[in-house]
């Protein structure tokens, strides 16, 4: 039995009694005083718009997956992490059974407005800019690189964050004029660690992390890790068996959902029509076995 949120209820009333700070396409934050409480819920979002029904167990499987990484990758940087135990949240959980394993206690820390993004094969929107100009964020890459080849190390191609519309890439200068040259090399330093710890956990699971993105903010002065991390909502994971070059690799994430609504007679511009259970069903298939591969642990 999944701990899934009603999609027609707003976790807002009557699962939280706290202000509601922010709602984004798939998380909400919510102001506890002194910490910040997130709350993963089951939305699911393709191509800039949030789809319906929602799909069971992803809110859990991506929560629960970012609890697991932020305890592995502690001793690399700090994180905004307290606890993601339901049962501490006193009167501010109302329905604790409906909010088990997808709650998130963190500290509040000022949002540093960068995502910090590392790729370690060209692929996605990086083979994209390769094509057109030859590099990626203003790195040169050797002309003959091919799609999806891992690259000779991991580059560090940031975005300057839009809370509208899509994230801008940008250089690696440029967004040392937006937040200063010292914190810029720690956020490229730090998170090209962090992509090179999880690419090695995630190989010995036969995952391949091809590519991923982090989000960091500053409490106290010190820079910690926030947001998410290490799902499949913020990485793109390639099954090992999967492999191969000048494809389009199939992910382990909500690619049925894409696949199906890139073939549908959806116009694009307009509001989708409602997901078929089958394909809500095979994403939610995706979310746990990538949960099992990544953790050893089932999600019932």
């Amino acid at each position: 039995m999944t701990n899934q949120l009603p999609e027609a209820i707003s976790t807002a009333v009557p699962y939280v009694q706290a202000p509601l700070v922010y709602k984004g396409k798939v998380r909400e934050l919510y102001d506890l005083g002194e910490h910040f409480l997130i709350v993963v819920t089951d939305r699911i979002s393709a191509f800039d718009y949030i789809l319906t029904p929602a799909v069971p167990d992803k809110g859990n499987v991506l929560n629960r997956m970012s609890v697991h990484w932020f305890e592995e990758t502690k001793g690399i940087v700090a994180n905004h992490l307290v606890h993601a135990d339901v049962d501490k949240l006193g009167g501010y959980a109302t329905d604790k059974e409906v909010l088990r394993d997808r709650v998130m206690v963190t500290k509040k820390a000022r949002r540093i407005d960068i995502e910090c993004v590392v790729r370690g094969y060209l692929t996605g929107g990086g083979w994209r800019q390769f094509q057109k100009t030859g590099a990626v964020n203003g790195i040169p890459l050797d002309a003959g690189t091919r799609k999806n080849a891992r690259l000779p190390q991991p580059i560090f191609t940031p975005a300057a964050k839009n809370d509208v519309g899509h994230d801008e890439d940008i250089s690696f200068e440029e967004m040392q004029r937006q937040v200063g040259a010292e914190l810029a090399e720690k956020l490229r330093d730090v998170s090209i660690r962090l992509y090179e710890y999880a690419h090695g956990r995630l190989k010995e699971r036969g995952i391949i992390l091809a590519d991923c993105k982090f989000e960091f903010g500053l409490l106290d002065g010190e820079l910690i890790l926030i947001d998410e991390l290490f799902t499949p909502d913020s990485s793109r994971f390639w099954a090992e068996e999967n492999y191969a070059l000048d494809i389009e690799i199939d992910s382990m994430d909500k690619e049925p959902v894409r696949t199906y609504l890139a073939n549908s007679d959806w116009d694009k511009e307009s509001e989708p029509g409602p997901l078929p259970e089958a394909v809500v069903a095979e994403t939610t298939k995706r979310y746990r076995e990538i949960y099992r591969r990544i953790t050893g642990a089932e999600r019932s």
